[in-house]
């Protein structure tokens, strides 16, 4: 047995988060994915801290599974190395700017000219169309851009931030599902793809209830801080020990469940709290019944509490919290992978579990150019000829291929 992407060939252009997400999880499922990185820095996320040993984890935990090559391709030799590995190839991702590989010669309509049957994927920020196609789109642009931090924060105050990369996370997992769709239909017996993904699209996409409610009704949703947007209660209470307990109750049975929990049984016969609609129409005078109930306990006791009765809760929890939970822990979604320079680096498995030959970790993120001359040899090139490419700046090799 093999993992459902072996045998196939990704070609990686790839810069901080959306298009090297995209690759990790393509080389995750069995995808030998070739990282194609520039001269001297390679992927900007090198650089970000924290370094261990000089080397990024930040780049580690998005770059698993891949192989380096550093090629400089702004010269023509360079540009024909990635063309004799587009004939050899099944994908190839990219998420520069939209122009960016076009004015190289790898844009897509010249990379399937060499390859018809290539599915070439493009993440930008604004998409390879439009009067903003050439705007710079990075995470925090792209989520104020597309609404998605106007629905983010408290009421009346400036909008929150995520707290992870949202924006660029989207963009790689529709980048991802455009890739492998466009893999079934080449399996089909149909030519390649050329996919246009776009981190802001992504967004809008992901912001289903908050797009569908105002293309209904027209009314702009707001800022709801810690409340649903369309159920109550449903949100963050804060209680007696100083901690969060997040509280949903997203039907009649569960709101019952938890009233008789925390000694609200009596207000379960209230006309204002009868259904679903009800209880979001008067959540604030739900609110002002349930907070001082949930206010009064412990956040662990409570949490006990309600996950007995079935009600959904969780304390709000910290990473060190989280990676502590004996649930995380049988679940074994921390991996230990052993990199050259930073040793063995604790790191979080692919979320996917399959009954046999699924996603894993085969190799840790490569350094800068690790696998040049590997990946010139498979193509035909001999040592003799690796070394001149090298001389003349196409090529970066690793240390141990200069020797």
């Amino acid at each position: 047995m093999s993992q459902p992407l072996e045998g196939i060939r990704v070609l990686e252009f790839g810069n901080f988060i959306a298009g090297p997400f995209c690759g990790m999880l393509l080389g995750d499922m069995g995808a030998d994915v070739i990282k194609i990185e520039r001269p001297a820095k390679g992927d900007q996320t090198r650089a970000m801290p924290p370094l261990v040993n000089g080397e990024s984890a930040s780049f580690a935990a998005l770059n698993r599974n891949k192989r380096s090559l550093v090629l400089d391709l702004k010269q023509q030799q360079a540009q024909d190395v990635v063309l004799a590995l587009v004939k050899k190839s099944d994908v190839f991702l990219e998420n520069n700017r939209p122009g960016v590989m076009e004015a190289i010669g790898l844009g897509p309509e010249q990379v399937r000219a060499v390859n018809p049957k290539i599915v070439y994927v493009s993440a930008s920020g604004f998409g390879q169309t439009g009067p903003y196609r050439r705007r710079a789109g990075v995470n925090l642009i792209v989520e104020a851009f597309s609404g998605a931090l106007s629905v983010t924060g408290s009421p009346g105050e400036m909008p929150m931030r995520t707290g992870i990369q949202s924006a660029d996370v989207f963009g790689a997992l529709f980048a991802t599902y455009a890739t492998l769709s466009g893999l079934i239909g080449v399996l089909r017996d149909k030519s390649g793809r050329i996919a246009d993904v776009s981190l802001v699209e992504s967004s809008i996409a992901a912001a289903a209830w908050e797009t569908a409610g105002f293309l209904a009704t027209g009314e702009v949703p707001e800022r709801l801080g810690h409340q649903h947007r369309l159920n109550a209660p449903y949100q963050l209470f804060e209680t007696q020990d100083k901690h969060y307990l997040a509280i949903g109750t997203p039907n009649d049975e569960l709101f019952r469940r938890f009233m008789k929990a925390v000694g609200l049984a009596s207000h379960i016969s209230d006309a204002r709290f009868a259904t679903y609609v009800l209880r979001k129409q008067n959540e604030s005078d739900l609110l002002d019944v349930v907070t001082p109930a949930v206010r009064a306990r412990n956040a662990d006791d409570l949490e006990a509490l309600l996950v007995e009765t079935g009600v959904p809760c969780s304390r709000v929890n910290d990473f060190q919290e989280v990676f502590a939970n004996p649930h995380i822990r049988a679940r074994n979604v921390v991996e230990e992978v052993k990199h050259p320079r930073m040793g063995a680096t604790p790191t979080v498995r692919n979320p996917v579990l399959f009954d046999h030959d699924g996603p894993s970790i085969r190799r840790p993120a490569p350094l800068l150019g690790e696998h040049s001359a590997e990946i010139l040899r498979d193509l035909g090139y001999n040592d003799v000829q690796i070394a001149a490419l090298s001389r003349a700046g196409v090529v970066l090799l690793a240390d141990a291929d200069k020797q």
